[in-house]
């Protein structure tokens, strides 16, 4: 079972079968292939591709007389690997903005972000003219395809657990001629390398989001949404539903939200950080390190934790953002699926209709048509208005228990709206008949009137939820006239719950109220 970084360093010398597996196939692929070919191959998070491509090294370097480049875009994932290829025997290089060079002529294995090798390149500092091989690490990242001009007689092997890439107008397979494709998500679980995730979708409303110009959703309207008291509501009630005292990792769209979410965590009486990039490379470590060690500890971030963080002993990861990366989706659900002795489930909770959006994460995705044609595979997602046309309110458990004798609790909108049209009535009577529902429940549940308008109260969210549907079926959804309902709505409610409990509880119990 993989446990910790350093037990899968372990199983590195030990390779499974599947890695074996990959390592043949990428190796028959370059021996078929000519000397310039671009190869993609694709294995999950948490699958140990960074195992593979050092095996890949140490054999490369055995049976070949040229050298390697291993290229990273992040300094963790650079120290990483560089760390891997030592426990594989090979000695390497970290081509860092600091590294002297006068001695590269010792070493058959470079490490480098690509920015730096990018720089020394252009200084004409680093010999590459005995390149025989180049892997890159989280090949998804379009910064890498600048540098292919200075490689055009190496075999480029980009690794990456999902080939889609994270600029639409620059499609992967522009820069690589062939995608293998390695174990699912799924076989993973079964054969306990994974932890399965259990992922818990809370609707959330998204018509506000702006798309920006790299095709996800701008940090500033993600913030706008993200940082309003009912969303950081929301936020708190999921915890507090299925992770409170479970080690949280919480994703979120801008420093703000970030901040704001600490903040609400903080005056809640949890244990919460705070980590941005922003922080010094000491913060980022005591930060981390307290993680570590605290076993229900919260950390709220942005998108800095989702590659070169590896802590296996995560338990719920709160997405409290909406992505229309997919690759985003995997990353950030797959800092939670490490398994450990003690864990082969974790948690999920979506605030970002990403569930919707994508599907389960380890669903039977088809890479090699995504990889083909990205932009079918794209243009074929659900969009934020479909997402929401299907939402179905579903009344928090706190909020429920109150109303336990009250078999159902949902009332269609849209179902009595096109039912009354076929009627020949005014469409007005879908709210009277929603305002006789709520009166009902509430009274179900009710011993005299106050116990009824206490109980309206609560149904806040459920109210804006009808409403918000019912402006869908008149298509008349101005923020005035919206507004406008709401308040309307729950003054006909309360009076209505006045006018006509006596009766409706006689009705309800059998008996007069007393």
């Amino acid at each position: 079972m993989i446990t910790t970084e350093s037990e899968e360093t372990k199983a590195g010398k030990d390779l499974y079968s599947y890695q074996k597996g990959a390592i043949n196939k990428i190796f028959k692929a370059f021996e078929d292939s000519p000397e310039d070919y671009h190869l993609l191959y694709q294995l999950p998070t948490g699958g140990g591709k960074t195992v593979i491509f050092s095996e890949i090294v140490r054999q490369y370097l055995k049976h070949h007389k040229k050298k390697v480049l291993v290229m990273t875009h992040r300094i963790e994932l650079c120290k990483q690997t560089s760390k891997m290829l030592t426990e594989f025997g090979v000695e390497n290089k970290i081509v860092s903005s600091k590294a002297n060079l006068d001695d590269q002529s010792q070493y058959s294995c470079f490490v480098a972000m690509v920015e730096t090798l990018n720089n020394r390149l252009q200084e004409d500092k680093l010999d590459i003219s005995d390149i025989g091989l180049v892997i890159i690490d989280e090949a998804h990242y379009n910064s890498f395809t600048k540098l292919f001009k200075f490689f055009e007689k190496s075999f480029i092997l980009g690794v990456t657990a999902t080939p889609l890439s994270s600029n639409i107008k620059l499609p992967m397979n522009d820069n690589y001629d062939e995608l293998i494709v390695g174990e699912t998500i799924e076989h993973l679980i079964e054969s306990k390398f994974l932890a399965r995730a259990e992922i818990y979708s809370y609707n959330v409303g998204l018509t506000s989001l702006v798309v920006g110009a790299n095709g996800d959703y701008t940090v500033k309207s993600s913030e706008d949404l993200y940082t309003n008291s009912d969303m950081l509501s929301k936020l708190i009630q999921a915890y507090e539903e299925r992770c409170k005292g479970k080690k949280t990792l919480i994703f979120n769209n801008g420093i703000n939200t970030s901040l704001h979410v600490y903040d609400t965590f903080k005056r809640a009486g949890y244990p919460v950080a705070h980590l941005d990039n922003t922080n010094t490379k000491k913060e980022r470590k005591a930060i981390l390190k307290w993680f570590k060690e605290t076993p229900d500890a919260i950390l709220t971030s942005v998108s800095i934790l989702t590659t070169g963080f590896d802590e296996p002993t995560v338990e719920c990861i709160i997405l409290n953002r909406a992505t229309k990366s997919l690759t985003l989706y995997y990353q950030m659900i797959g800092r939670g699926s490490r398994i450990l002795k003690n864990k082969s489930t974790f948690q999920v909770i979506d605030l970002g209709n990403n569930l919707h959006r994508f599907g389960p994460w380890g669903a039977d995705l088809d890479w090699q048509r995504i990889f083909r044609t990205p932009n079918f595979y794209l243009d074929g997602l659900i969009t934020d208005e479909d997402i929401e046309e299907n939402f179905r309110y579903e009344m928090p458990e706190h909020i429920r228990s109150e109303f336990s004798n009250s078999e159902d609790v949902y009332f269609d909108i849209k179902k009595t709206y096109i039912d009354s049209i076929k009627a020949g009535e005014s469409s007005k009577v879908v709210l009277e008949r929603s305002i006789h529902h709520h009166a009902k429940i509430c009274i179900e549940n009710s011993e005299d009137v106050y116990d009824a308008l206490g109980l309206a109260k609560m149904l806040g969210d459920d109210i804006d939820y009808r409403i918000g549907r019912y402006t869908k079926c008149i298509s008349k959804s101005t923020f005035n006239f919206v507004e406008w309902l709401k308040n309307d709505y729950r003054l006909k409610l309360r009076a209505y719950i006045r006018d006509n409990f006596d009766t409706m509880f006689e009705e309800i119990h059998g008996r007069p109220a007393e």
